[in-house]
């Protein structure tokens, strides 16, 4: 198991900051949210790649998800949400140590939410109107 790097954010974790805990994992709010409620889920292992998270990682990250999304519901109604998880730098990595977003969605914070993650390429998003 690696250690804990200084210099990560995520290894250094105020716990006043967490949301909902498990054992292998932490639920905390984004310190620059998209939206309100913007949470992020966290292994407590310095790891940099989701696919180098162990199985037990993983589901404690998925038992999170859901356990950040009930905490969410109850305190900001959302009308939908967005999950994402961006691993490697190629796919805008900036904190290497997997972190994955939960992020609420409300109805009317964008004019036209259709194609929601695939926004990363703008000239592809709109897939519906080629043709």
């Amino acid at each position: 198991m690696k250690t804990p790097e200084k210099k990560c954010p995520f290894c250094n974790i105020d716990p006043e900051q967490i949301i909902v805990e498990h054992p292998l994992a932490v639920a905390k709010h984004d310190g620059y949210p998209l939206t309100k409620g913007h949470t992020l889920i966290i292994p407590r292992r310095h790891v940099a790649s989701f696919f180098d998270c162990t199985a037990e990682e993983r589901q404690a990250m998925l038992e999170l998800l859901d356990d950040a999304k009930a905490i969410l519901d109850k305190a900001h109604a959302p009308d939908g949400y967005n999950i994402g998880l961006n691993n490697g730098a190629a796919a805008g990595q900036t904190v290497m140590h997997v972190h994955m977003h939960l992020i609420p969605r409300y109805a009317g914070d964008k004019s036209d939410p259709r194609g929601g993650v695939r926004w990363i390429f703008p000239e592809r998003a709109q897939y519906w109107t080629k043709k």
